[in-house]
């Protein structure tokens, strides 16, 4: 048994980013993003969670009505996060709209603001898991609460939609920087 401490990691820090879809997609877990990729600001003491749902249909066949296959039938990928800043791209992200010159938002409860790209950055010390949503949607938004000593927050839930890149389906990249074995190559 071979048990190593130092391959423990905490999601110590981070930050959340959000960029059109033509927005140039990182490569890397340590690039700098494009200038259109903008800081969402302080994420909730949640931090993000990564859902991976799968729905499947079982086949059975007529003998024994033995189980012979098992295969997916729908997934979907989602990221949840609550941001606590109150600045105009979390307010855009968050009712799906334009903030108008005087500061004002018209609500509509149907708009998403559309598709767009998402990278995720989930930081230990000098180590980064990067995650790159390149065709992602805000599908659903939390309760918008007011109160005494909390902070006003702007919950939201991504949703990572599949794309085709050469000959490879995908709804998200994952880079574990600390598994890259290209350093220096």
């Amino acid at each position: 048994m071979s048990l190593k401490a130092e391959n423990v990691r905490v999601a110590v820090t981070g930050a959340v980013y959000n960029a059109p879809k033509t927005a140039a997609r990182p490569a890397t877990a340590t690039e700098a993003l494009s200038a259109d990729h903008k800081d969402l600001g302080y994420v909730g003491d949640g931090g993000v969670t990564e859902t991976r749902d799968r729905s499947t249909n079982q086949i059975r066949a007529w003998q024994n009505g033995a189980l012979v296959r098992e295969p997916v039938t729908e997934s979907t990928i989602r990221y949840n996060f609550i941001l606590l800043e109150t600045k105009k791209e979390t307010i855009e992200l968050y009712y799906g709209t334009k903030v108008a010159a005087d500061g004002s938002v018209k609500i509509n409860p149907s708009k998403t603001g559309g598709r767009q790209s998402f990278v995720i950055d989930v930081i230990d010390e000098d180590d980064i898991i990067r995650i790159d949503i390149p065709d992602g949607e805000v599908t659903e938004v939390g309760d918008q609460v007011y109160v005494n000593g909390e902070a006003i927050g702007y919950e939201v839930t991504v949703t990572g939609y599949s794309i085709t890149d050469g000959d490879e389906t995908y709804s998200a990249v994952k880079w574990y920087g600390s598994l890259d074995t290209t350093a220096g190559a």
